[in-house]
């Protein structure tokens, strides 16, 4: 605006010094070429404030029109919303969220059993029993650490079944737990009951490792993975304490000593197989200096369809169990196995088969026999409904024919169990 304002006041200045020259020249004399020159610029001037005028006036008119409002940007198309992505598995090794620095996941699952039909055996279950309230309480410490109690309430005793602290990133790539766990030994003793895919447990574990309370004690665990490009390796080697149902240690020196190397490998996208081996040695109290020795071989086939996993799957397993038992006069080598299948034929399904095969102990010469079948229904994930029929031919006592059943519930977040 100063630069139009500059270039209007120019020309009106130069005019009026023209002006008041020219008045007061006389006006007789003869116009001469200087007062020509001037009128001829004077002219040009004068066309020239007209235009620089005229487009004053324009910028002017334009300034003081209404600013019409910019048209809108087309409106795009909604960008394709994503597919939410699974929740991550949970990680151990991270520190817990301040919501749960103090508040482990906490967890109560009943065990009610029940059975009907003819056993003379002491062992035989009662008609109607709550076998068993489990209640865990599972934390991850800090970033490094992890604990897990299982406490368990019986018709008969309250106790620890297994209360452990876990370090996952121990130096040289062991995972290292510290506390009462159960043995690993096999697939079966390690266990809950509620994790059983029966009411009970295989005559050989009841004969030759120590039935529902089995090889647990307090001790250290340390575990390692071992590459392959074959197959996953798990190497185990446990030192308890010596006191179990097998074990009886005369004194604090006399530990006992487990020890469990597992494999496993994918056959396709849909079936994997999974086996091991153990060993377990202590003292089993007969005398000052004798011990038990246990080895052990396990075999599991699995099959589940990724299209139709909740609709269909299929398990195999089997446990093989060489006992040696030194007593006060001799030494029992005993043998015992079992196979079972289990097959899911519907949504929420279950139908298996067991066989089980088992010397005793402390008397090779009696063998156990037995079979089941088994049809189990999961109403949902937190509560099963399973009935087995039971037949065992026991080798100093009647045949026991009997109809088992199991009602499972639970409340609570409780963690999962080993794979």
């Amino acid at each position: 605006m100063r630069a139009v304002f500059c270039s209007c006041v120019r020309p009106l200045f130069v005019l009026a010094l023209a002006a008041g020259a020219t008045a007061q020249e006389p006006s007789s004399p003869p116009v001469s070429e200087d007062v020509q020159r001037l009128e001829a610029e004077l002219a040009a001037l004068r066309q020239e404030f007209a235009a620089r005028l005229g487009a004053l006036e324009a910028q002017l008119a334009a300034l003081q029109a209404p600013v019409a409002a910019p048209a809108p940007p087309p409106a795009e198309a909604p960008a394709p919303v994503a597919p939410t992505a699974p929740a991550p598995a949970p990680n151990y090794s991270a520190p817990a969220g301040s919501s749960k620095v103090f508040n482990p996941d906490m967890a109560v699952i009943g065990n009610f059993l029940g059975a009907a039909g003819k056993n003379d055996s002491p062992n035989a279950p009662p008609s109607l029993e709550m076998s068993e309230a489990e209640a865990s309480f599972q934390a991850i410490v800090d970033p490094y650490a992890r604990a897990d109690f299982f406490l368990t309430f019986g018709p008969d005793e309250v106790g620890v079944e297994e209360g452990f602290i876990t370090f996952p990133t121990a130096p040289g790539g062991l995972l290292l737990k510290v506390g009462k766990m159960r043995d690993a030994f096999g697939k079966v003793n390690a266990m809950h009951s509620h994790v059983l895919p029966w009411t009970d447990r295989p005559l050989v574990v009841d004969n030759l490792v120590g039935g529902e309370d089995g090889l647990a004690d307090a001790g250290v665990s340390i575990s390692r993975l071992i590459q392959n490009r074959f197959l996953f390796l798990e190497a185990t080697g446990q030192v308890y304490q010596g006191n179990s149902a097998i074990f009886a240690a005369p004194e604090r020196k006399d530990l006992a000593y487990v020890g469990h190397l597992r494999a496993y490998r994918d056959l396709a996208e849909s079936s994997n197989l999974d086996f091991g081996g153990s060993f377990a040695y202590g003292h089993n109290g007969a005398t000052d200096d004798a011990t038990t020795r246990l080895w052990g071989a396990d075999l599991t086939f699995r099959w589940r369809p990724l299209r139709r996993a909740i609709y269909r799957r299929f398990i195999a397993r089997t446990e093989l169990v060489w006992s040696r038992r030194e007593g006060e006069a001799d030494t029992a080598n005993a043998f015992g196995w079992f196979g079972a299948a289990e097959y899911q034929f519907a949504r929420r399904w279950f139908a298996g088969a067991r066989y089980d095969r088992s010397e005793r102990a402390d008397d090779p010469s009696l063998t156990d026999e037995g079979g089941s079948l088994l049809l189990t229904w999961w109403p949902s994930e937190f509560s099963q409904i399973r009935g087995q029929f039971r037949r065992t031919d026991y080798a100093d006592r009647p045949t026991a024919n009997e109809l088992l059943f199991q009602f499972l519930f639970s409340i609570g977040a409780h963690g999962a169990h080993p794979f």
